[in-house]
């Protein structure tokens, strides 16, 4: 049965490691698919998108996603690689683990991203806009690397535009 983990925030040591390549002879442990389920079932309480492992204090180079549009599907990603990265813009951000804060953030507007899935299997997962936007942000937490480290701007989300994208990222558990 999932259950919802505490996700850790700002100034807690585990976000800022680089986390642990994940040994594909331990994907199919059943306390590493617990770990996976209690991810999706956090990450949709928040309600949110992404939700990397360390966010879960959890040192180990995975994530789920779901963006919930019509075009992708829910994915785990374990031991991710950034193969494509182009068109760099700039877009503001949020993150669960910094709560109540926005800042412009450069990111490429279309990556694709090799790993594992759930099951060891190899795949590679391509995209634009907020689904390239998730895939960076959470390889990011992987690398013991917030947003707030390369934001500009960095502000206390006060216009309604930036509560919302403030709420967004909040529940969306970037």
């Amino acid at each position: 049965m999932p259950y919802i983990r505490e996700i850790i925030q700002d100034g807690h040591p585990t976000l800022r490691k680089v986390a642990k390549k994940v040994d594909p002879k331990e994907i199919a442990d059943p306390l590493f698919q617990q770990l996976i389920d209690d991810m999706f079932e956090t990450m949709y309480a928040a309600p949110g998108v992404g939700l990397a492992a360390p966010q879960v204090n959890v040192s180990k180079r995975l994530f789920v996603m779901d963006i919930q549009d019509d075009e992708s599907e829910a994915a785990v990603v374990i031991n991710p690689k950034i193969e494509l990265a182009e068109e760099e813009i700039e877009m503001t951000e949020g993150c669960l683990s910094v709560v109540g804060y926005v800042g412009e953030i450069t990111r490429f507007n279309h990556v694709a991203v090799s790993g594992l899935d759930r099951n060891g299997n190899k795949i590679r997962l391509e995209g634009h806009g907020l689904f390239a936007q998730c895939l960076q942000h959470e390889i990011d937490h992987l690398n013991g690397v917030l947003y707030v480290d390369r934001a500009k701007n960095l502000r206390k989300a006060e216009t309604e535009e930036e509560q919302a994208i403030a709420d967004a990222a909040q529940a969306q558990a970037y």
